[in-house]
Order: structure tokens, then sequence, then C-alpha cells
């Protein structure tokens, strides 16, 4: 629990946020009701909220859906803004009657307590970057829903699919041949029209995520994710928002809990035992960790001799939790260290250093070719030094070395 007030205030006030309305109360330091609850429609919020806030007040709202613009409008009219977290606000005032207005008084006697569980207000930017993978997601799932129907209607009718990708643009006229009922030649080309339509969407969305990955703070801190097996820019930019800011964490232990990747315990007098995860922190997160610790097993010598130790003892799903788990310690470490991960093989980190230039406009690369991209990624992570040539996909690539960066961009050679 964080003491998030540092000086009395003349009043507490609480606000209730609902859809289409608020109910707003407040108390003094001695608890005594000062600002009797009252209902106030969210369009009239504003104007109340200018006229009746003052510098002299704390206000305290808990964290929904439409949380943060809420403390957005707010936060500049009062001399302290905190948005708390409704689980451990239920946890620590649970009531037998609820009411909005008994909630309110309730949360505004927490605040002048100094009892609230305070939620960290991510910056603008920070919620651009985790909205943006959010929404990603649920076009991929929306194209997964039609795949699987086209698919489905292929099973229907004992039909084997086209050669090659069954959903690119050459099998188009396969389908629209198909000999199946009129209805159902109305419903393959409408899912082909969506599956056309979601894909120019999902890479548009790739298109702002590389862009994004370019823009600060995140340029100065994708290289040291991406460093690391498994984690292409996409689950950099997830694992980076969520997270937020690396110094809210004062230990690798605690972005562990805040990823709900720690074991649950239940220490009850003699009796101590642990369980699964606790799965009470941020799900991208989770579901990023996971999906890079499967990559990272394939491909990574390091991970791989890691993962067979542990499939060793415990069934793959629970070892690639743990996995995942590794990882995120290891995360922690590179952010806060700002350093290179010591299993790191430069040539493969080249590789994708030059992946991710692929996908940036010359304007997003500062005007950098890719191979004078790929050694200022190096130069952030002070790796590769006297690398000169990596190979992918068969072929040998090269990159420039640290002098001819320096001459393009001079400002980057150490001061004296």
């Amino acid at each position: 629990m964080n003491s998030i007030l540092h000086r009395t205030f003349e009043r507490y006030i609480a606000v209730d946020l609902h859809k289409n309305y608020v109910v707003v109360g407040g108390v003094n330091i001695r608890q005594e009701v000062v600002l009797p609850p009252r209902r106030i429609e969210l369009k009239d919020w504003p104007r109340w909220a200018g006229k009746h806030l003052k510098k002299t007040d704390a206000l305290v709202v808990e964290s929904t859906s439409n949380a943060w613009d809420f403390y957005d409008q707010v936060e500049p009219l009062v001399g302290k803004a905190v948005v708390a977290n409704p689980r451990l606000v239920k946890l620590i005032a649970g009531a037998q009657v609820k009411t909005d207005k008994i909630d309110t008084l309730a949360l505004a006697k927490l605040l002048a307590a100094n009892l609230i569980p305070e939620v960290w207000v991510p910056p603008l930017f920070v919620r651009e970057a985790r909205g943006l993978p959010a929404h990603r997601r649920r076009l991929v799932k929306a194209r997964t829903t039609v795949t699987n129907r086209l698919l489905s209607l292929l099973q229907r009718h004992s039909l084997p699919g086209p050669e090659g990708e069954p959903f690119s643009a050459a099998n188009r006229p396969w389908w629209e041949t198909l000999e199946v009922s009129l209805t159902e030649k109305l419903r393959v080309r409408q899912d082909l029209d969506s599956l056309a339509h979601l894909k120019g969407q999902i890479a548009e969305l790739n298109d702002e995520v590389n862009r994004l990955s370019t823009t600060q703070p995140w340029a100065d801190l994708v290289p040291f994710v991406m460093q690391l097996p498994g984690f292409s820019v996409l689950l950099a930019m997830i694992v980076l928002a969520a997270i937020g800011d690396i110094t809210r964490f004062p230990s690798a232990k605690k972005l562990v809990g805040y990823a709900g990747l720690g074991a649950s315990v239940h220490n009850s007098g003699k009796t101590r035992r642990s369980g699964g995860i606790t799965k009470t922190g941020r799900r991208e997160l989770r579901w990023a960790l996971v999906e890079a610790a499967w990559s990272a097993v394939r491909y990574s010598p390091h991970w791989k001799a890691e993962f067979k130790r542990l499939t060793s003892r415990m069934p793959e799903n629970v070892a690639i939790v743990a996995i995942a788990r590794k990882l995120l310690v290891v995360i922690w470490h590179v952010l806060t260290e700002q350093a290179a991960d010591k299993h790191a093989d430069a040539e493969r980190v080249a590789a994708k250093f030059m992946r991710w230039s692929w996908g940036l406009t010359q304007e997003q690369r500062d005007g950098l070719s890719t191979r004078l991209f790929v050694r200022r990624q190096l130069m952030r992570l002070q790796l590769g030094e006297d690398l000169t040539h990596f190979s992918y996909g068969g072929m040998p690539r090269r990159i420039a070395s640290v002098e001819e960066l320096l001459v393009a961009c001079p400002q980057l050679a150490p001061s004296d």
C-alpha cells in the first residue's frame, strides 16, 4: 500500500464514476462529512468540478475503463488526485450494505486516513502504446473466426483445400468457384472480403507499432528487450507498454508479481504450500512473455537447455511459464542496468535489428541505411563492437562499423 498524501487537505473527496453519471462526496481530516454525496450527470461534471473543486482538496476515483480521462480532467483542479485499486479497496472497506452514496463516503474516509491502495496512472503515450496491440489482438481474433468459418465449410462438404496458402489472393478464384449452394457462395464471398479487409487493417497496425518503436521513450528501450530470444518488435512493445516505467519496480520480484507470474502461496499455521501463478497482473504482459518463451526454447541454445532441465521434473506447460518468468527477470535487469544480456548472441541480435529496420521508413530510421541502423542499435547495447558480418537466409550480411556510424552520426561520439 502506498503512502499517497504528504500534507493535510481541507477536504478529501471521492468520486464514484459510472458510465453516465458520478456520485461525489467528501470528508475532512476528522472523517466528518463536509460534502454530502450527490449525483451529477457526467455531461454536467466539468462545469461542477471547475466551480467546486479547489487546490486544497485531495480527490480519489476508483480505476475503471474511463478513469484515466477523468483523472486528466480533475488532476489540474485539485491539490492531489489519485486512482484507487478497486479490488484492494473492496478488501479494505468491505460493507454489507452497498449504495453509491455509501461507497463514495467510504472511499473518501479511506483517502483521509491515507489508506488508499494507489494505482499508477500511465501517461498518455503509455496508454496509446497499450491500446494499439490490444486493438490488433481483436482484429487477429476476428480474422481467426473468419478463417475457421471457411475451413469448416470445406470440412462439411469433405472438400480438400487449395494448394499453397489457403487464403491468398491467388486462391480467391478457387474459393469463388466451389460447387456449393448460392447461399454458401454468398457467405464465402463475404468472408473473403472480410479477410482482405482485416489483412489490410492488421498490416496498417503493424506499421504503426513499428513507427511507435522509433519514438521516444520506446526507441531507447526496444533494443534491450528485442535482444532477448523470442521477442519481435510487437512483443517488445507489448512488454514495455505494460511495464510503463521500469523504475516503478524496485526489484525483479516486484515486476514478476505485477505480471501475475509469481506463485500463489497458502501460509496458515504450520501449513505452507505454493500453487499455480497468481494471474492477478496484466494479462497481455503474461501472454507476450509466454509467446516469447515458446520461441526462445525452440531457437536459443541457452533457453532450450533450461527448458529441457525444467521438463525433466514438471509438465511442459508449467515449464514454459517458468521460462516466461525467468525472461521477465532478465528484462528487469537489462532495462534497469541498461545492459546487454550476458547470453546475447551478437549475430542473432543483429539479424533481428535488420528485420526491424525493414519494417521502417528511412525517416523512421533517422535517415540511416539498414547497415547503419543495425550498428546504432548494437551500440545502444554495447554489443558486437567487432562484428562486421552475420548470416541471414543463407547469405552473408554486412553491417556498418562503429567508425562508419560515427561519421554519419558524429553526435554519438563519446565526449572528451
